[in-house]
């Protein structure tokens, strides 16, 4: 470039910068739609051709009018995109250094627990995050140091769109990746979480949980009540999740707490019912507030089933924990079908699987109500009248126990 050129340039970008110190909150919105227009997806050096090698002095002047205003929300929105277009940047690190020295972490993290931060503001704040975490150990390290977990974490129970409830989520899962000494936080962070509220939220939690459990390669029994309750959940895709969950921690320490929550959960304690409010039908009310808990029932019937076809092991575990004697309570209990269905075809695998099983089950069902069982099994609550329910409510069938006196006999 020859001097005449230079000089321009930098004559063109000072009166531009005083443009910027000198202009009201409508200027600034302009010249930032026209940054963003002009520049985004340019990588460093264009940015440094851009604004005459002193792209820096842009950049530091958008952060601190950022972090003076992020409370009322100016031009927020704005803001963060063009911040975005610096910290995106190929070979930006240079850009992310001296974002990071005025605070920027701790801005970002504010913005997000903000009361009065709009939803789409707070998508963007957690890209730049992002970003951020995504450029290596030490920043992940920063972000975790900050309080960023919590922040996070909050930030994905609360938010009301899907689209900053996945924005949470990556950013999360990118916090746990190459981050040793810190992946522990990550993971108790996303434990506390699966109480929340929001089934799309659960979901990811749920999703982010398998990843992160694979890398800490450890796990902690605080998880297993919050992720139990999950198979309450009436949306399908959190059950899934949660089952899937169970599976993959059948491969840790806290598999005996899991296989004989599983098995509880068959014979389920009756939950007392609230009283019952003006004009509301009291049968309606118990059923309502008894349906989380078949549902339950019905979840971990079918997680009791795709573990024991999974493993023999896990199959074995379970027969000891007394697994045939609430299965068959579970279908015996005619409140909820779907439950009397998944019970029923974890009943079958066992059956088809140990002659034991299949001699005491036959014997604690009858003929008529075993052949029909053998034959149908997904359907039979279908079948059943209520003496053959309450032969099933009220079985003595205890399979380690029959399996001990055998093998003290051979």
């Amino acid at each position: 470039m020859s001097t005449s050129k230079e000089q321009a340039a930098i004559s063109k970008i000072m009166s531009f910068l005083q443009e910027w110190d000198h202009g009201n909150k409508i200027v600034r919105s302009r010249m930032l739609n026209a940054f963003l227009t002009q520049n985004t997806g340019k990588t460093c050096p264009e940015l440094e051709v851009e604004f005459a090698q002193v792209a820096s002095l842009f950049l530091a002047r958008l952060t601190a009018w950022m972090r003076l205003t992020y409370m009322f929300g100016t031009c927020l929105g704005l803001q963060l995109k063009a911040v975005g277009v610096f910290l995106s940047a190929s070979s930006n690190h240079r850009y992310l250094i001296e974002f990071l020295e005025v605070g920027g972490v701790l801005t970002l993290l504010e913005i997000l627990g903000q009361n009065q931060t709009k939803e789409e503001d707070r998508t963007e704040a957690l890209s730049l995050l992002q970003i951020i975490s995504n450029a290596g150990r030490k920043y992940k390290e920063l972000i975790c140091e900050s309080h960023g977990v919590r922040a996070i974490a909050e930030c994905l129970a609360k938010s009301k769109t899907e689209e900053t409830q996945e924005a949470a989520q990556a950013v999360l899962e990118s916090l746990a990746h190459g981050n040793p000494k810190y992946q522990n936080q990550v993971y108790r962070g996303l434990i506390a979480l699966l109480p929340c509220t929001s089934p799309k939220a659960q979901q990811l939690v749920l999703q982010t949980l398998r990843i992160v459990q694979a890398i800490v390669k450890s796990s902690h029994p605080s998880i297993v009540e919050p992720l139990l309750n999950m198979l309450r959940s009436l949306h399908l895709e959190v059950q899934h999740e949660a089952i899937e969950l169970i599976i993959d921690l059948c491969q840790y320490k806290v598999r005996p707490l899991l296989l004989r929550g599983l098995v509880a959960l068959q014979k389920p304690a009756k939950e007392r019912v609230q009283k019952h409010k003006i004009l509301e039908d009291p049968e309606m009310t118990k059923m309502t507030e008894s349906l989380p808990v078949f549902v339950q029932q019905a979840a971990a019937a079918k997680a009791v089933r795709l573990l024991a076809q999974g493993s023999q092991e896990l199959s074995r575990e379970l027969l000891s924990l007394r697994v045939v004697h609430n299965l068959l309570y579970t279908m015996g209990n005619q409140e909820h079908a779907d439950a009397q269905r998944q019970a029923s075809l974890a009943l079958e695998h066992f059956v088809r699987t140990y002659p034991i099983v299949e001699e005491h089950v036959r014997r604690a069902m009858g003929t008529d109500l075993f052949t029909a069982f053998m034959l149908t099994a997904e359907t039979l609550y279908m079948k059943m009248d209520e003496i053959q329910a309450d032969i099933l409510l009220s079985n003595k069938v205890n399979i380690s126990e029959a399996s001990e006196h055998r093998n003290s006999e051979s």
